[in-house]
């Protein structure tokens, strides 16, 4: 009964790690955190929706052998289940970019319904717990797709002096997603990353950062770490490259995080599913 339990489709919750300004630390936090969550014994669907594709290499990908890719699912051309890639870590599946992505900003001005693609095709049972989408570095039609097919957004920060002022734009943007796409979005959580505890400004910038978002602010903070940059060469995430690493390790305390407040994000779901099922039940 437990295997056919588990074998059961289910539409996954899905978090877009986003930040229209690049060098932030997005594809790695998608990554590590993808890996964190599947070692944990979740089933991960990491989406690379940006062009560059990074995190498809990342993960050991050749994109230049893919016949289909995230482009493909966003003009209907393919499915998921033709797209989606094999990692070399178990319970973590990739859908791959490719370079074609990068015009389908252009291609989706005309297109009906452009900001639904994503979300018709991941708003469905599916064989993920979580669907995890590496935005492009801009708040472009790509990024607006996911935030509008998201639960929830994990923003990675880095702490640096410009930092808050980027974020701002994301926030409002984040404000009108909510206002004309989709209601359900909300900030799961900023992350800090690139932290060095041997810089001022680092310890500024966090400080500011917690005084400003206070408790949506994580905990964990993602240092700067040699390993992390090397990792994706060896197409790996830094938790299987050297988990023993600063790195690696901060990014499973991430994980944990994550998954603590998802409890509680789910625990509140769940209730109020059932209140409105005893409702429907009465009347």
């Amino acid at each position: 009964m437990a295997n056919t339990r588990q074998k059961q489709k289910r539409i996954p919750r899905i978090l877009s790690v986003a930040n229209q300004k690049g060098g932030v630390g997005k594809t790695t936090t998608s990554v590590n955190l993808a890996t964190a969550l599947s070692a944990i014994g979740k089933k991960v669907l990491l989406v690379d929706l940006d062009p560059q594709g990074n995190a498809s290499t990342g993960l050991g990908i050749q994109r230049a052998s893919l016949r289909t890719s995230t482009y493909d699912i966003i003009f209907g051309d393919s499915t998921v289940e033709d797209t989606v890639k094999k990692t070399r870590v178990p319970g973590l599946d990739v859908l791959p970019s490719s370079i074609h992505l990068s015009g389908a900003e252009i291609e989706l001005v005309g297109a009906t319904r452009r900001e639904y693609r994503l979300q018709e095709a991941f708003r469905t049972p599916m064989d993920y717990d979580y669907v995890i989408i590496d935005c492009p570095p801009s708040l472009s039609l790509l990024t607006l797709n996911a935030l509008v097919a998201s639960d929830s957004i994990v923003v990675p920060l880095q702490c640096e002096f410009y930092a808050l002022e980027g974020l701002s734009h994301l926030v409002k943007t984040i404000e009108r997603v909510q206002k004309t796409f989709n209601s359900r979005l909300d900030i799961h959580g900023v992350v800090l990353t690139m932290f060095d505890k041997r810089n001022n400004l680092s310890e500024m910038v966090a400080q500011d950062v917690r005084k400003y978002f206070g408790d949506t602010v994580y905990k964990t903070v993602i240092p700067r770490n040699v390993r992390l940059s090397e990792a994706p060469s060896f197409g790996l995430p830094a938790i299987v490259y050297d988990m023993k690493c600063t790195g690696a390790k901060a990014y499973i305390s991430l994980a944990k995080e994550v998954i603590a407040r998802e409890k509680k994000i789910i625990g509140n779901d769940h209730s109020l599913n059932e209140s409105t099922k005893n409702e429907n039940e009465v009347a």
